[in-house]
């Protein structure tokens, strides 16, 4: 699987942006997928992440009520829309692609197997 990520930029704090991870190679309808981030100097860590069939979602307690993940399995494409960003936000954001993860491992970087090139979201204060 081929992931490709976009939709980055710089944005005002308050703002709102969409990212769009586009998959080729395999169809993401059997793929539980997620967005990480990774900040200079920090681990990645966890944004949110949707179940293949869309139907359970998890988000990481920062983001909750402001980032939306959603999957068109159709169009082989998984989104994250950030509302209300904060400079805090500011990240290198990455797709992934796992298969049949176990809810305790939805959140670790291990249990994904694929990964996008990343996209620069930089939210200024």
């Amino acid at each position: 699987v081929q992931l490709q990520a976009f939709g980055g930029g710089l944005v005002q704090t308050g703002g709102s942006l969409r990212l769009s991870c586009a998959a080729s190679g395999r169809t993401l309808s059997r793929l539980d997928m997620a967005w990480f981030r990774q900040a200079p100097g920090k681990e990645r860590e966890f944004v949110a992440a949707t179940r293949r069939s869309g139907g359970h979602t998890y988000y990481a307690d920062p983001v909750k009520g402001r980032f939306i993940i959603s999957r068109d399995n159709a169009k082989n494409t998984v989104d994250l829309k950030m509302d209300s960003l904060k400079p805090e936000d500011s990240a290198v954001y990455y797709c992934a692609a796992g298969s049949s993860i176990i809810l305790s491992n939805i959140r670790s970087t291990d249990a994904y197997h694929y990964w996008g090139q990343g996209t620069q979201v930089t939210v200024s204060s």
